[in-house]
């Protein structure tokens, strides 16, 4: 028996398994599952989402991604929920209670008592003629076949679909809502895409060191604002304009070009006219520019003065490269 042929065949099996029960669901999204978007969207409360074991983890992370997309969004143990927990629904919130099966006992239990207070109930199941599938107002029909489980017992299949209803309900709304990258990003600032779409150039000069000379200034004088400044080059300003940038390059393409450095000014080093961008831009700018022009050095600018230097590695580090 060739053990690393059976396991991929396993794998590719429990693809394809999940892949068509997936695809199905496709016939299976219609007016009913349309007026449950319309009605979280309408509504004034959160959404608080419920379910018993494998359907529970479904739910946390069903909860994370309305979160992350600007629909409120809180998670409720079914079995947590009949302890105390139904405290967490407030008049204006929407339940949605997640169950294959439909007819497990929390749910029999949970349900009636969510009915009782009068706040919707969508209910994601894949038996719509359940004790869930009769008791919602909207039923959200995550039907499969079987499990990928070969005993056909293990939520494999079945939670897959929960998940990728779930996420079907959020970008609905997410549309609705006219969510944008810009909104995103407002709830993941520490994240890489985050940082693309808020961080500026000057929230990263406004770190750094600021390596700056005059046009006259000697060689030692370059040599040891670059090395203080750790930023592998320096600007060279006249009252705070940026006439040109001397590199860890220009440095070493002296000491191949000159025999002797003495009368040797900061205005003979430099390279004029540099790269230059406003402190105000976009840090992804930036990056934009740097790669442009091959370079891993941008000077930044503000109402005409010198601001600071940008250094690709800054970009690398805050995960924006």
């Amino acid at each position: 028996m060739n053990t690393q042929h059976t396991i991929i065949e396993y794998a590719k099996k429990t693809i394809a398994e999940e892949a068509r029960a997936i695809s199905y669901l496709e016939e299976l999204i219609d007016e009913e599952f349309s007026n449950a978007v319309e009605t979280i969207h309408k509504s004034k409360g959160r959404v608080i989402i419920t379910g018993i074991g494998k359907s529970a983890i479904i739910a946390t992370k069903i909860v994370a991604t309305m979160n992350s997309t600007g629909t409120p969004a809180v998670f409720m143990h079914a079995a947590d929920a009949i302890h105390g927990d139904l405290g967490n629904i407030l008049e204006d919130d929407i339940v949605i209670c997640i169950s294959k099966s439909g007819n497990t006992p929390e749910i029999k239990v949970l349900v009636p008592l969510i009915k009782s207070f009068k706040n919707p109930l969508i209910g994601i199941t894949a038996n719509r003629d359940s004790f869930l599938g009769k008791e919602a107002d909207y039923i959200l029909h995550a039907y499969v076949e079987k499990e990928a489980c070969p005993n056909n017992l293990a939520p494999t299949t079945s939670t897959t679909a929960q998940l990728v209803m779930g996420d079907a309900l959020a970008v609905c709304l997410l549309h609705l809502q006219g969510f944008s990258s810009r909104d995103f990003a407002k709830y993941h600032p520490g994240g890489a895409l985050g940082k693309k779409l808020y961080l500026r150039v000057s929230d990263i000069t406004s770190k750094n060191e600021k390596p700056e000379v005059a046009l006259e200034s000697n060689v030692r004088q370059i040599i040891v604002e670059m090395t203080e400044k750790r930023l592998g080059a320096t600007a060279v300003t006249d009252k705070g304009v940026i006439q040109g940038i001397i590199t860890d390059g220009d440095l070493r393409r002296m000491l191949t070009t000159n025999t002797s450095f003495e009368g040797l000014t900061a205005k003979d080093i430099m390279s004029p006219n540099p790269k230059s961008i406003n402190n105000d831009a976009m840090a992804v700018d930036a990056l934009e520019r740097l790669e442009e022009n091959s370079i891993t050095q941008l000077l930044a600018e503000e109402n005409g003065q010198y601001a600071g230097i940008l250094h690709i590695h800054d970009l690398m580090r805050e995960g924006i490269l």
